[in-house]
């Protein structure tokens, strides 16, 4: 349960686990066996939430030790990370939505301080919530169906705001991003696919942890919660060309696989790795700043350029770090929605004012999959699990 912030781990993860991801994932992969036992699911999201390791490596990786469908089930999961970013993707103001909520919500703490304080301290009484409490804090990680049967109870047995158990996700989880983990809130709420709610049975809790919780006092029926009408889905932008000449590379959080990023006659003259916070746990902040680092040395071996670290990326520390090396054009990998994004579309802004351009480069993989996310996970999977 300790994830190691380099590529070098991932790979290493994806090694070990790659002769399971066929039938053995497939049977056995809704046990939540408890933080001691993780062998039945892969322990990759946070190496491809960062992605230290991408998508199209571990799907190629599984299909070659797997031919055919035999491990068409733990693709499909890789592909439902895809299918949220692309749903958030066409839909941003589902995320600008959501922040409006939790912003309205913290500022008036009517009604829910004295039950969330009480959820966060483990002191519910429900022996499986207040566990989970304890291993998200411990170790920044819960069983997907864990997150599931957490969500409902937080939503339907506690009657908490979704949006405050999202943000407390947010905050924990090393592999959490903002389309995967807002839109899994969203779904288990019912919000997501209209009318249809996620509701936690004690039953079921006690099947797939093998008998290790109780889980009495469960809501046996989901109260039903309200949102704005789901927005049409927009289409997507039109990917940037990667400017000719000399550049400078930014590194940030939501891509740190600078090695694939762009193609080999791409001459890059510096590199910067960008920090920032944005509301996550020290623990969180610590995986994410050495993941930079780790990146930022693999893009020097990969580019030979001289790698500088600004771990509070500002327009004007960016702005000083170029006029230093002599570019005034800037290159990055595309930000999904959410606080990278946002925070990138300022330092653009204020970037561009100063004479220097910034260039969002947009992996395939996104390119292809994303135009795709109109409708349902389903409709996505059989137009895009192809093109892996």
């Amino acid at each position: 349960m300790t994830f190691i912030p380099t590529r070098a781990a991932g790979l290493a993860a994806l090694a070990d686990f790659v002769d399971r991801a066929g039938p053995d994932y497939t049977e056995t992969r809704n046990f939540d066996r408890g933080p001691g036992d993780r062998a039945n699911v892969s322990m990759l999201s946070p190496y491809l939430r960062y992605r230290l390791v991408t998508e199209s490596e571990v799907v190629a990786a599984v299909r070659a030790r797997h031919p055919g469908e035999t491990a068409a089930k733990f693709i499909q999961e890789v592909f439902w990370r895809t299918y949220w970013k692309g749903w958030l993707e066409l839909r941003p103001s589902v995320w600008t939505d959501y922040l409006a909520d939790l912003a309205s919500l913290e500022a008036t703490s009517g009604g829910w301080r004295r039950d969330y304080d009480r959820a966060l301290a483990g002191g519910t009484g429900i022996d499986c919530f207040d566990a989970w409490i304890a291993e998200l804090a411990e170790f920044g990680y819960l069983h997907n169906h864990a997150r599931m049967w957490f969500a409902s109870i937080w939503i339907f047995t506690l009657r908490l705001p979704w949006q405050l158990g999202a943000a407390l996700f947010w905050q924990h989880l090393y592999d959490g991003d903002a389309a995967s983990n807002t839109l899994s809130w969203r779904w288990v709420a019912g919000l997501q696919t209209a009318g249809k709610t996620y509701l936690a049975q004690a039953d079921n809790i006690a099947r797939y942890t093998g008998g290790r919780f109780t889980a009495a006092g469960l809501a046996t029926r989901a109260a039903v919660i309200t949102a704005a009408p789901t927005p049409a889905a927009q289409p997507l932008a039109l990917p940037e060309p990667l400017p000719k000449g000399r550049i400078g590379l930014l590194l940030a959080e939501d891509d740190l696989a600078p090695e694939t990023l762009l193609p080999g006659s791409a001459e890059v003259g510096a590199i910067a790795a960008l920090g920032g916070r944005h509301g996550r746990s020290p623990a969180v902040e610590q995986f994410i700043g050495d993941a930079l680092g780790d990146a930022g040395r693999r893009a020097h071996t990969a580019h030979r350029a001289e790698v500088t670290m600004l771990p509070d990326a500002t327009a004007a520390s960016v702005g000083d770090w170029a006029a230093a090396h002599g570019l005034d054009h800037l290159v990055i990998a595309y930000a999904p929605v959410g606080p990278s994004a946002a925070a990138l579309a300022s330092l653009g802004d204020d970037l561009r004012a100063a004479g220097i351009r910034l260039t969002a480069v947009r992996r395939a993989w996104d390119e292809h999959a994303w135009p795709h996310a109109q409708r349902g996970f389903f409709a996505f999977r059989e137009k895009c699990i192809r093109l892996a």
